[in-house]
């Protein structure tokens, strides 16, 4: 429970790596033809973004990566040159709703103000009764947003910044379709990305690519695999 009050930062669930020798080719196409491919799928919830990371300290070369959202989960994908070789990047992570003592107070001092308001203008019984009314209304509706059809509400709480950890942690319902929309976003952004790689690499004539796998559960292990490519004519 006090965990949800800690500061965490993304929580790395899946990455993966390719390192092809003698090999390169341009980053900018390379994100360009990701970004094109998810938008024909129509992913919903789907945000893209260019971002830079810091190589090393505040003074340090920058490296863009291309980030794709959806709630809290988050892909990083990077592609660049490495000495005489060029690597592709793919990380998966979940972003933890963390819930800091400001948004507690900022929603606390919401609801006196609230009541203090109620009570005066409506009196101390009809005042608490619909203040009761209203809370179980807004309890039922936080409860059962996409149920009811208000996704745009659903989807306006997860990003806001006050109520936002508060919403997922203590009200946002968990469910089976939630679940399975999480697996899809997460396959569907893996497999594309991983698509490209071989695409890329396999137009210029490389004919295998080794992708290393690192599962967080089994420790400080890469797993390789092998992807037999075939060159376009």
């Amino acid at each position: 429970m006090f965990g949800i009050f800690e500061k965490k930062q993304a929580d790395v669930i899946d990455h993966w790596y390719a390192l092809i020798p003698g090999f390169n080719v341009s980053t900018k196409e390379f994100y360009e033809a990701i970004e094109k491919e998810l938008k024909e799928r129509e992913v919903p919830g789907l945000e893209i973004f260019h971002v830079d990371f810091a190589e090393g300290g505040v003074m340090s070369s920058k490296r863009e990566y291309l980030r794709m959202t959806r709630e809290r989960l988050v892909f990083d994908i990077c592609a660049a040159p490495f000495g005489k070789g060029y690597f592709f990047s793919c990380r998966f992570a979940e972003i933890p709703a963390v819930i800091r003592l400001w948004q507690l107070l900022v929603v606390l001092v919401g609801s006196f103000m609230l009541v203090a308001l109620a009570f005066r203008f409506l009196g101390l019984i009809l005042g608490a009764v619909v203040l009761l009314a209203g809370f179980v209304f807004l309890i039922y509706t936080l409860r059962n947003a996409v149920s009811m059809g208000l996704r745009d509400l659903d989807a306006t709480l997860i990003k806001s910044p006050v109520f936002g950890p508060i919403y997922e942690n203590w009200f946002r319902k968990e469910t089976y379709y939630r679940q399975d929309t999480r697996l899809m976003y997460r396959d569907t952004v893996n497999d594309v990305v991983k698509a490209q790689v071989e695409e890329t690499t396999g137009a210029k004539g490389i004919k295998l690519i080794k992708f290393n796998d690192y599962s967080p559960i089994l420790g400080e292990l890469y797993k390789p695999t092998t992807v037999q490519i075939s060159p376009k004519a």
